[in-house]
């Protein structure tokens, strides 16, 4: 596991190498708001060599509870993209996955984090040796499209998630309540 920090995700993601010796590497973005949509896309063979698929709204706020991407991490391995793909989520991954998969990334797209700026098609440097990720937009521009950001309808309005959302810390404080 590597820590990686930068503009992308100021207070740190989580990398997992298991063994791989990777490179820096720019990936170009294909986003989405929910893993289903993602898994979709996945499937219809819409993502190819050289994208990273951002999932965003999946961290402990915006799930609730960090939602586990195996079903999108295990579609891009089977569909034999596992080392020319990358993934990002504010959400996190199962420990079965390998190749650049980022989880964790705070703060996550429901309290305004640089993940909720992303677009398709916006350059991100992946970069291990360094410990960083960076998304490649001018800094002015990144604030002024999180400002602008619209986060979808929290799931539950109601209930212990929605009591859950409403009091959970951010991934880099553990994403604990109280």
């Amino acid at each position: 596991m590597v820590i990686l920090k930068g503009s992308l995700a100021p207070e740190g993601c989580v990398l997992k190498v298991a063994g791989h010796l990777m490179k820096p590497t720019r990936f170009t973005a294909k986003v989405f708001n929910r893993e289903e949509d993602a898994l979709a896309a996945v499937l219809a063979k819409k993502i190819k060599e050289g994208d990273v698929v951002v999932i965003r709204y999946e961290g402990p706020k915006g799930g609730p509870g960090m939602r586990e991407m195996l079903s999108v991490t295990g579609a891009i391995v089977g569909s034999g993209l596992g080392d020319k793909v990358a993934l990002i989520t504010d959400g996190r991954f199962s420990g079965a996955t390998h190749g650049h998969m980022v989880g964790h990334v705070s703060p996550e797209a429901a309290v305004g984090g640089p993940i909720a700026g992303v677009r398709d098609g916006d350059s991100i440097l992946i970069d291990p040796e360094n410990r960083v990720l960076n998304i490649e937009v001018d800094p002015e521009q990144l604030r002024q499209r999180v400002a602008l950001a619209e986060a979808p309808r929290p799931r539950y309005k109601t209930g212990a998630l929605a009591k859950y959302a409403k009091l959970v810390s951010s991934a880099s404080e553990g994403a604990v309540t109280g």
